[in-house]
């Protein structure tokens, strides 16, 4: 199995580590709750078209390695799981929203993201001998013509 995914005209390997908590970093997401959230981000992921690589849902916060589609951005997933996360607890956890903390909101408004991929080093390495790379492409393409 290949470790990049494929579209139409793109090769991709875009993942990313990202955490977030519930408002004021309750202690909310235990038993049933945790249960369905752990469930529920499976669920609209794969409706957005992100691969679930590794979720691990904590009592105070979730941390979650995912494959995101060139196509989508970041915000965008971020939006649409926190959005659709809370308006489903609040809708099945009625006693959820009559917490006044809350303020009708379920998460803290921001997220933790870092990209997960190939070695710094390597990449810096990459582009510093690009110019070499080419040129020696280059002389072996003249080699096979000539």
């Amino acid at each position: 199995m290949s470790r990049y995914e494929q579209a139409s005209h793109v090769f991709w390997r875009c993942q990313y580590h990202i955490v977030w908590t519930p408002k004021y970093r309750f202690k909310i997401l235990k038993n049933n709750i945790g249960k369905d959230v752990f469930r529920f981000i499976h669920i609209y992921s794969e409706k957005l078209g992100v691969k679930v690589v590794e979720l691990n849902v904590q009592v105070d916060h979730i941390h979650l390695v995912a494959k995101v589609p060139p196509k989508l951005s970041i915000s965008k997933v971020m939006g649409c799981l926190k959005g659709r996360l809370a308006l489903k607890l609040f809708s099945k956890y009625p006693h959820l929203r009559k917490n006044k903390a809350w303020g009708g909101r379920f998460w803290q408004r921001g997220y933790f993201v870092d990209t997960v991929g190939v070695n710094e080093e390597i990449i810096r390495r990459y582009v510093r001998h690009q110019d070499k790379m080419e040129k020696q492409e280059e002389r072996r393409q003249l080699n096979l013509l000539g």
